[in-house]
């Protein structure tokens, strides 16, 4: 490898890197700050809220790949047009097209490791963050008993804590309802102090109290409504209360129940998927066609074709079906035919239910399968929008590249969304809604490298300058000419 493809790909991996890092972080404030609300308050260890935003930031990779290089892209041949190196470099006989050569080399090895990304890691990503999230939201909040209200976060009690003392921990005044048995405010514990602890495995909650009484409340006969209770009370000196904390600790459960999702799938397992559903949706609808066919009054299977089966060769006289012998008689053949049509809407219409709990699916399976190459493709496209874009304008650093490549970025984004949208719900064809928006910037991409090949001035200021100065001074001159 040359010296000069060395100092271009170094040129170019430093930013890449630097950029892709850069947006990996702000994407991942964003994905922190939607989801801010389940993490905070469940008592969660550290392990479990990095292992999260870890996975989640593994799925922010589509968008960060791109944009990545992009920017690197204009930032590389920008710095290079700024610092005059370019300027050298084409002095010394080397064209753009050579300059860009290990660039693109890179860039199309870029775009392997994204569709590998996009197929083998984002699928594991997203099965781990909805088993994460699911295990998550099962785990009830911190218990975090309040002082002077009766405190009912702990599933069958309902707590009131008088005064507590935060140095040793003890708490005063306590009263104790158990809800457990369902028979309403029937158990009662009060005691002066006490303290509350978790076990080890963080599994129970044991309540410690100290010079109390406990009031239960039995009826004679459970069998009768309006049975008398009778009162129990026992005092104590030391008690201690044994609370089941079941789901309040985070527990990790099996992550196989979201492999059937889409997101979770890479293209082999959406090939299977794919195929079972089309097998199952090729027997529901030969069964529809059936049903649609004797529910719309034809009642043998072979009522169609049956003048072909028989070689009938004779003159069919069809004026002669529109002919009845009464009055009554066309009456009663109409109210039977508007009952077969009607029946075969409301047919039609059962059907479009049916078939949109296959069709659905299918869908967002072609969607997603055909997703896992718009990445690579995106990648490819956004070099030969940046790497131009940065021979052209020939600014480096953080500032005006950062500006463009936000500004064709938004374009991608907004229409990569909108089409995986109208794909969705069938408004265009899955390959349409999902392609659209390399669709529409590759020409984009194809005219600025032209355009960098010529040396083009593109964006100097002062060539549109003089393009509108000669407009003016035509206008100028023709109004001199018709005034004379």
């Amino acid at each position: 490898m040359k010296k000069l493809d060395q100092f271009i790909l170094k040129s170019f991996l430093g930013p890449f890197v630097l950029t892709f890092l850069i947006v990996i972080f702000s994407l991942m404030l964003q994905f922190l700050w939607l989801y801010i609300d389940e993490l905070v308050g469940k008592g969660l260890g550290l392990m479990v809220i990095l292992e999260f935003l870890g996975w989640g930031s593994a799925t922010l990779i589509p968008l960060a790949l791109p944009i990545a290089t992009l920017l690197a892209s204009i930032m590389t041949l920008g710095g290079m047009g700024e610092n005059s190196e370019l300027l050298a470099m084409k002095a010394a006989g080397i064209s753009l097209q050579r300059i860009m050569t290990p660039l693109i080399i890179l860039s199309f090895f870029i775009s392997i490791g994204a569709f590998f990304a996009s197929n083998n890691l984002i699928p594991v990503s997203y099965n781990k963050i909805y088993s994460l999230r699911d295990d998550i939201s099962k785990t009830k909040e911190e218990i975090r008993i309040p002082t002077g209200i009766f405190y009912n976060g702990i599933e069958g009690y309902s707590i009131r804590i008088g005064s507590r003392d935060e140095n040793s921990g003890s708490i005063y005044d306590v009263m104790v309802y158990s809800h457990i048995k369902g028979n309403g405010n029937t158990s009662l514990t009060l005691a002066d102090s006490g303290s509350i602890k978790f076990t080890a495995d963080k599994k129970n909650l044991i309540f410690t109290l100290f010079d109390g009484y406990s009031y239960e409340e039995e009826p004679h006969d459970p069998g009768m409504l309006d049975s008398p209770f009778t009162l129990q009370r026992i005092g104590f000196k030391k008690q201690e209360m044994t609370i089941s904390m079941e789901n309040y600790a985070f527990q990790r459960s099996s992550e196989d129940r979201f492999s059937s999702e889409v997101m979770t799938q890479n293209l082999s397992q959406l090939r299977v998927a794919k195929d079972s559903i089309d097998s199952v949706y090729t027997k529901i609808k030969v069964s529809q066609y059936r049903n649609l066919v004797s529910g719309g009054g034809l009642a043998f299977s072979r009522e169609l074709d049956s003048s072909y089966q028989s070689k009938y060769t004779g003159v069919f006289e069809y004026d002669s079906l529109f002919k009845w012998k009464s009055l009554d008689d066309e009456r009663q053949d109409l109210r039977v035919t508007i009952g077969q049509l009607e029946n075969a809407v409301t047919l039609v219409d059962n059907f479009q239910i049916e078939e949109y709990q296959y069709i659905y699916p299918l869908r967002k399976i072609r969607i997603e399968s055909l997703r896992k190459f718009t990445l690579s493709i995106a990648c490819l496209i956004f070099f030969f929008i940046g790497a131009p874009l940065g021979a052209i304008i020939r600014k480096g650093g953080l500032g005006t590249p950062v500006i463009v490549s936000m500004l064709f970025f938004v374009i991608y984004w907004v229409v990569d969304i909108s089409g995986k949208k109208l794909a969705t719900d069938g408004v265009v064809s899955p390959a349409m809604g999902t392609l659209i928006s390399s669709m529409v910037l590759f020409p984009i991409g194809v005219y600025l490298t032209w355009k960098s090949t010529k040396d083009s001035s593109l964006f100097n200021a002062e060539a549109y300058l003089q393009f509108f100065r000669k407009i003016v001074d035509k206008i100028n001159r023709y109004k001199g000419e018709k005034a004379e």
